[in-house]
């Protein structure tokens, strides 16, 4: 949510600024602005509300504006309405500090009364406004310098917080500071950077810094100082970003999203392979042994969104291979139910972009009780692959869309693969069978690839449906937990009123919102449920029902039943997740198009949820 961008170096630093900024949109924004220094001069500051195209055009696309060192952002709304002038940059009333920020200052209605009493006035309604000035008045009032005045407004402050800011009397420097909030730092031979995500730097360099919780940073040109609280100056290592600039690009495709679902076979097949060694699943980059997999008594996994749709399929194939008890958690209730952990229970968590607040939350609870973490992510030296003990990287690559697909799916085979390794050293598979599923779980990209081909005939019944006021998702076992995420991606890109309900669960209410005309999706790639989910889809079809069916290949008999019938790939019945989505993904996109909304910018949604 929001995004952040700086440069410092000897090119003009606006058109620099937007094109960052145009790789985070999909982070999601009601406004934004840039603010660039041109040496001593007076800072120039540009806001607007709305997308990125009316800033680019009050500044010529930032040719307007001169000056070498500045920083930029893209506003979600939580202080105050979308409005310009509630967009950030915000600044001191004699402009010598100006600051952008990400995330949520809890207290600063109290550093805006403290602010008040000492003379100050305030023109937004914005948490940031306040933090901007409060710097200013620790820096006029110590007269130390810019590390002295952000640490101890670091100090007063609660809640998370990126915030880049530049002072006047020091025109060729950015100062940076963060709490559990995003933020990487990017240099090259002759500028540095700032970002909130790796694609909004990829085209200018791929060697960046992580900043820890609780420090700063000051940025000139191709220099990089960091600082721990204390005002101490601190090592850091650099990180190699493996992604290029064109992974993040469209490729030719009308939309991100539907260039993601295309590489989902990559996505597999990488993720497989990086953990897959001589036909054995190899955890040692994971840093978890085989004795430690022996001794975990209970697993919770917490997520949010689709990252908890993955734990909810987990759930199904860890108890039925290795007979460990699995609890999922929605992250942002884990922690306030205070769960009942032991010395021997882990807590998985799952996050694409490795800074979700919730889910980072769940894993420091955890932490806190003496109880031992894995992160499942996407994005290396996030701060949930920091904090855990334990870390799987997924090989999805950089994921622009907010809707995720490739992500949730290499989670899934992240999660397969922990699954497997789970039954296998606690003797409750054998290696026969360890190897018959390995084997099975390479053949997923080619079927996905396979089950990508039925798109045309899913585009064609979907817009048939573009005006539909509700669908419903139904299915039993992993096929409920498929549901639930057919049901999101359909719900958050087409506005549909969508809802994933356990198909057993339909008597006790939810058939009464059955009537003619209604969609309903029936997911069926379980056996042993299968019979149980027809006779579920009988019962709404007998009130009006429109069916459609998604199940294997061979299950022609639920031709008698639905009214349009969309076949996967046959393979080992608890990966049938990975192939089942895939429809699913592709039904919601299309409705999103045939409705003439922005598929990869949803409204009122963010890619990744840094706040809480």
């Amino acid at each position: 949510m929001c995004g952040i961008v700086g440069y410092c170096g000897n090119k003009q630093a606006a058109p620099i600024l937007l094109e960052g900024l145009s790789k985070l949109e999909y982070r999601g924004y009601d406004s934004a602005g840039i603010a660039v220094r041109n040496g001593e001069d007076k800072v120039r500051i540009v806001k607007a509300k709305g997308r990125l195209q009316e800033l680019a055009n009050k500044t010529d696309d930032g040719k307007a504006m001169k000056g070498s060192c500045g920083i930029g952002h893209t506003r979600w709304a939580t202080h105050g309405e979308p409005s310009e002038n509630n967009a950030h940059p915000h600044h001191s009333e004699d402009y010598e500090v100006v600051g952008v920020h990400n995330g949520i200052i809890e207290n600063y209605i109290e550093v805006k009364d403290k602010l008040l009493k000492q003379g100050y006035t305030f023109y937004s309604e914005t948490d940031t406004e306040a933090v901007v000035k409060l710097i200013d008045y620790y820096y006029k009032k110590y007269k130390l310098g810019p590390v002295d005045a952000i640490a101890k407004t670091m100090v007063r402050v609660r809640g998370s917080y990126a915030l880049a800011v530049m002072f006047k009397d020091y025109p060729d420097q950015i100062w940076v500071a963060r709490k559990d909030s995003p933020m990487i730092i990017g240099v090259d031979s002759k500028a540095s950077y700032i970002a909130s995500d790796v694609p909004a730097i990829l085209k200018y360099t791929r060697n960046v810094y992580y900043i820890g919780n609780m420090e700063m940073a000051c940025l000139k040109n191709n220099e990089v100082h960091f600082y721990n609280i204390d005002g101490e100056e601190i090592g850091k290592d650099i990180t190699r970003v493996e992604w290029d600039a064109e992974a993040a690009e469209k490729g030719g495709f009308e939309h991100f999203m539907m260039k993601e679902i295309h590489e989902q076979p990559k996505a597999v097949k990488d993720t497989i392979n990086a953990y897959i060694k001589d036909n054995t699943i190899d955890f040692e980059s994971v840093g978890i042994s085989d004795e430690d997999l022996k001794k975990v008594s209970d697993i919770y996994i917490s997520a949010c969104g689709s990252a908890y749709h993955v734990g909810m399929v987990a759930q199904y194939i860890i108890e039925k291979l290795a007979r460990v008890p699995v609890r999922v958690e929605l992250a942002s209730e884990f922690r306030y139910r205070n769960p009942i952990m032991g010395p021997d229970s882990m807590v998985i968590a799952i996050s694409q972009s490795g800074e979700t607040a919730d889910t980072l939350a769940a894993i420091r609870e955890a932490k806190s009780r003496g109880v031992k973490t894995m992160g499942i992510v996407n994005v290396v030296g996030s701060t949930i692959a920091r904090e855990s003990d334990h870390v799987m990287y997924t090989m999805a690559g950089p994921e622009i869309a907010v809707a995720t697909t490739k992500a949730y799916s290499a989670q899934l085979i992240a999660m397969y693969l922990f699954a497997i390794k789970l039954a296998f050293v606690r003797g409750n598979i054998d290696k026969e069978r360890q190897d018959a599923l390995l084997e099975e779980l390479k053949t997923l990209p080619g079927k996905i690839e396979k089950s990508l081909e039925d798109k045309e005939r899913l585009q064609w019944f979907t817009a048939k449906f573009s005006n539909v006021h509700d669908v419903f998702f139904i299915g039993r076992g992993i096929d409920y937990a498929i549901s639930l995420e057919g049901s999101l991606k359909m719900k958050e890109i087409s506005y549909v009123h969508s809802g994933a309900y356990a198909a057993g669960e339909l008597k006790h209410g939810t058939i009464s919102l059955v009537e003619d005309g209604t969609l309903i999706i029936g997911v069926l790639t379980q056996s042993d449920l299968y019979e149980k989910t027809v006779s579920n889809m009988v019962e709404v079809k007998s009130r009006g029902a429109y069916l459609c069916g998604i199940t294997s290949s061979g299950n022609y008999e639920i031709e008698d039943t639905a009214d349009f019938t969309v076949y996967i790939p046959k393979t080992e019945e608890i990966f049938e997740a990975s192939l089942a989505v895939i429809p699913l993904q592709l039904m919601g996109y299309y409705m999103s198009v045939a409705r003439g909304l922005d598929v990869d910018k949803p409204r009122n949604l963010a890619k990744s949820v840094t706040v809480e």
